[in-house]
């Protein structure tokens, strides 16, 4: 059985109560309506609009599927939309030439490119998306040769999801470590590209408190920032994190800083406390400077929709199944409306062609396969299974299982499976999962019921459980037994 992951808490809203009252659902709604309403912007400092990058992981997907059945509703209301590009691969020979490559692309079309600075060492305390530099020296000289990418037009920086919100794993050191590295990022970027738009990481409305939140930004440097950004990877309601920011924004008590609001992934706001992949949620409003509130520059598609959180797939994978739901659930109903130019942008840098970065997959470590033995003839449908557990809390699962066909090849398959305990699955992605008792029924979705002999295939799912979380048996696919 795979260890316990911590999930990174932007995404899993531990202090989140039970249930709303029906006064604070009235003041959330009349917050929404005078966000939303028709008018005149009344934005930050921020003006113009945001890049699309032709070369992110969900174009690629539809370039690569156009006759896919999902991807006409994925393309309208997810490809159309510009969204943040994650540079969170640690490559210090490359770094530079990547964010030259993506905010050139971006200025070539008088666009502004939102960019995830995303390697601070000891990243998400060991979670799902672990990893970043190895060391501080280390990071100083990766956020240098990220600078001097940027060029000289506007460009917005979303620096180090979770570093100030997420600080369970770190000593008193440490912390002070990091925010002398972040203070040093801020300058830097500051430094090297005066339009630079820095924005440090404040959480979520159902994380750490407004008062905690502005003492953490303080002593990582937002004083030479731009402000802070809220509801990254997570589905916080926007008028909540608005709410929210004011908050910060008072307790931090400096006019000249403002927030961003990632509405990626928030149009039907978050489901109960659940972070990771949760199902039935809804892309947000389309990207805007537009927001009728003064101390908000901007809302962004900051995490992209339909890439994993680590649960559907491993984290910053692109997911299908994950982002038609998105799309079906969203805001966002048509295109945007053709960009309009920047009122007033310097000369543009030089724009090579932008090469994809993608966020860090967690590690797994697959749990022992259900093993029962294999029929002797290997009928039609006969295959081997991997059964891993991704991600186990308290009372609570995630889980991948792995099928590979090892007979003729087949167009639709059927999984079954008996749990042995009191598991019982809640949602599931790239099958359709049912389940009665300890009984368990997979079918495949629409777009993975084809395996030609030894292909294979994966569905997850998250589950709840007490006591001892075993192995589930009896693996069959088709009717067949699997080993």
């Amino acid at each position: 059985m795979k260890p316990d992951l911590t999930p990174s808490p932007r995404r899993r809203n531990r202090m989140i109560a039970a249930a709303i009252s029906a006064a604070s659902v009235v003041t959330t709604a009349t917050l929404a309506g005078l966000l939303l309403g028709p008018g005149e912007a009344a934005a930050g400092t921020l003006s113009g609009s945001f890049y699309r990058d032709p070369t992110s992981a969900v174009n690629q997907w539809l370039a690569a599927n156009p006759n896919d059945s999902r991807a006409s509703l994925i393309s309208q209301r997810i490809g159309s939309q510009p969204q943040a590009r994650w540079f969170a691969n640690y490559n210090q020979s490359t770094i530079q030439s990547q964010v030259s490559s993506y905010v050139g692309a971006a200025n070539a079309v008088n666009q502004i490119p939102v960019l995830v600075a995303y390697m601070i060492p000891n990243r998400d305390c060991g979670g799902a998306s672990a990893g970043g530099a190895p060391s501080y020296t280390a990071y100083r000289t990766w956020v240098d040769a990220f600078a001097a990418g940027l060029g000289t037009r506007t460009a917005v920086v979303i620096l180090e999801p979770d570093s100030l919100a997420l600080q369970t794993c770190l000593s008193a050191s440490e912390k002070s470590e990091r925010n002398s590295a972040l203070s040093y990022a801020v300058t830097k970027l500051k430094q090297v590209n005066p339009s630079a738009k820095v924005y440090l990481d404040a959480g979520h409305s159902a994380w750490n408190s407004a008062a905690d939140t502005a003492s953490r930004l303080q002593a990582a440097g937002v004083a030479n920032a731009a402000g802070f950004y809220s509801n990254v990877s997570n589905f916080r309601w926007t008028a909540d994190e608005v709410n929210f920011g004011r908050n910060v924004l008072n307790a931090l008590g400096n006019g000249n800083l403002h927030q961003v609001v990632d509405v990626s992934r928030n149009g039907k706001g978050p489901l109960g406390s659940e972070w990771c992949d949760p199902a039935g949620r809804g892309t947000g409003l389309a990207p805007t400077t537009a927001t009728n509130e003064s101390t908000v520059d901007a809302f962004l598609w900051v995490k992209p929709p339909g890439e994993a959180d680590g649960c559907a797939s491993s984290a910053g994978t692109f997911v299908p199944d994950l982002a038609y739901s998105l799309a079906q659930n969203g805001v966002v109903t048509s295109p945007p409306p053709s960009p309009s130019v920047p009122p007033s942008s310097p000369p543009a840098s030089p724009s090579p062609s932008p090469s994809r970065s993608a966020s860090p997959s967690p590690s797994a470590s697959p749990s022992a396969s259900p093993s029962p033995s294999p029929s002797a003839s290997t009928p039609a449908g006969a295959c081997t299974v991997v059964y891993k557990v991704d991600s186990q809390w308290n009372n609570g699962f995630t889980a991948t299982v792995t099928l590979t066909n090892r007979g003729p090849a087949i167009t639709a398959w059927t999984v079954t499976f008996n749990f042995g305990g009191n598991q019982q699955i809640t949602n599931a992605w790239n099958a359709t999962v049912t389940q009665s008792g300890t009984a368990v029924t997979a079918k495949n979705a629409g777009h993975n019921g084809s395996l030609a002999t030894n292909a294979s295939t994966s569905f997850g799912f998250q589950a709840t459980y007490s006591g001892t979380n075993g192995n589930p048996t009896a693996f069959k696919l088709n009717g067949a037994t699997c080993s």
